[in-house]
């Protein structure tokens, strides 16, 4: 299975932007999903992840509040409504899969990165 995330781009500090991460087929389709971001020289950050149902969710603290969430099983996509948006926020942001049970934000543990979209937030 492959990731693309997209959606990613240039916005104002307090802007928003939505990201997209569509799956190539529905393999894995039941399976926890999260997103993650990096920025060059560090490793990758755990933003979220969300269950097949879409009932249960995680955010990392640092985006608790400001970021949503989601997935359209029926789609194969899952999404990221980001407000509120910081500069601090800026970082390529990826999709995977969650394949192994264990700490949410163990990135270890996802697999099938998506190709990562960057979103840069000016101050």
């Amino acid at each position: 299975v492959q990731l693309q995330a997209s959606g990613g781009g240039l916005v104002q500090a307090r802007g928003s932007l939505r990201l997209s991460c569509a799956a190539s087929r529905r393999a894995f389709s039941s399976f926890v999903k999260g997103w993650f971001r990096q920025v060059p020289g560090k490793g990758r950050e755990f933003v979220a992840n969300i269950n097949y149902r879409g009932d249960s969710t995680y955010y990392a603290d640092s985006v608790k509040g400001r970021f949503t969430i989601s997935r359209d099983n029926a789609k194969n996509t899952l999404y990221l409504q980001m407000d509120s948006l910081k500069p601090e926020d800026t970082a390529v942001y990826y999709c995977a899969i969650k394949v192994a049970s264990g700490t949410s934000s163990d990135d270890a543990l996802y697999r099938y990165w998506g190709q990562g979209t960057l979103v840069t937030v000016s101050s």
